[in-house]
């Protein structure tokens, strides 16, 4: 399951609890605060914390000429300015904490973005859950032909079913001998007296990166917006893909002007290189420009022509 009896209940307390502030607070996101939005099988992403809105962006971004207008249609078109020209810093003023359940491959490319604040759960103190990820069937696909780290076809069938048996039976053997190896239930017991089990340090290497694990990610709005133009991109791996689209739901909740001005200029835009933009000159001007007089290489002319939805010909 997604979430444990205890951390529903653990979710309630805090849900019910109220503060009074000063600071600046979004209706919006306080409405899904704390609550586990689930993802893939057994994980979750929940807000926890957050600091500042989008009138803490327009607040850093005019600070050098005082407090300025205070009109929502000027705010925005600031925020499109900041966007569009590529600036950072007044978007390094928000923060956003996240508790994030996740399996431990997602987890292996997702720190890759080592931006942020990372306290993850230690399977040398504890024991980690019986929850291992299994794809759906229309995700269980056979390496990609021309991309190395993509997927082609999906897989049908008898192999298909014995890939699943294999991902499923080999899961649990792994957990079955973590178990036997710590000599202990998932409350840290021992299951035979007699013997004392390995330590949790060494157990832990026998489970695979299928096998779920649990962080506290805190980042800040630029971070965070560098983080889903990534893998909230149509071509990021499936797995991480839905935590970073459930995650803009929550940015469109906490910045909604930040939100539809990273859609329109980041998710929705595309950066062109100075051949590129040469290339897309000469077609307006009615040239016929193929690969080969563009001055661009393969890749390069492919992901152009897609952008631009024409045929490569």
């Amino acid at each position: 399951m997604p979430i444990s009896d205890q951390q529903r209940q653990e979710i309630a307390a805090q849900r019910a609890e109220s503060h009074t502030t000063r600071r600046a607070t979004v209706p919006a996101l306080e409405e899904i605060l704390y609550e586990a939005i689930p993802v893939l099988d057994h994980g979750f992403v929940r807000v926890v914390d957050y600091m500042g809105d989008d009138a803490a962006v327009v607040q850093a971004a005019r600070v050098s000429y005082g407090k300025g207008t205070k009109r929502i249609s000027e705010d925005k078109g600031l925020i499109n300015y900041l966007i569009r020209h590529r600036h950072t810093t007044p978007f390094e003023m928000a923060e956003i904490k996240f508790h994030v359940k996740l399996p431990i491959f997602v987890a292996r490319q997702w720190i890759r973005h080592r931006t942020a604040n990372v306290n993850e759960y230690s399977a040398r103190y504890s024991i980690l859950d019986n929850e291992f990820y299994i794809p759906a069937a229309e995700h269980l696909a056979a390496q990609s032909a021309t991309n190395r780290q993509g997927r082609g076809d999906v897989l049908t069938g008898a192999e298909a079913e014995r890939v699943l048996a294999l991902l499923r039976e080999d899961s649990a053997r792994a957990y079955a001998h973590y178990e036997e190896m710590l000599n202990a239930d998932s409350s840290g017991n021992r299951r035979d007296p007699s013997r004392q089990g390995l330590a949790r340090e060494l157990a832990r290497m026998n489970l695979s990166l299928n096998f779920f694990t649990q962080w506290y990610w805190k980042t800040n709005l630029h971070n965070f917006l560098h983080f889903l133009s990534l893998r909230a991109d149509a071509h990021a791996q499936y797995e991480i893909r839905v935590y970073a689209e459930a995650m803009l739901d929550v940015l469109q909740r906490w910045v909604p002007h930040t939100y539809e001005a990273f859609v329109e200029y980041g998710l929705g835009g595309v950066r062109l290189s100075a051949k590129a933009l040469d290339v897309v000159k000469r077609l307006i001007a009615g040239e016929a420009v193929t690969q080969e007089s563009s001055a661009l290489s393969k890749r390069e002319w492919r992901e152009l022509m897609a952008a631009l939805e024409r045929s490569e010909q």
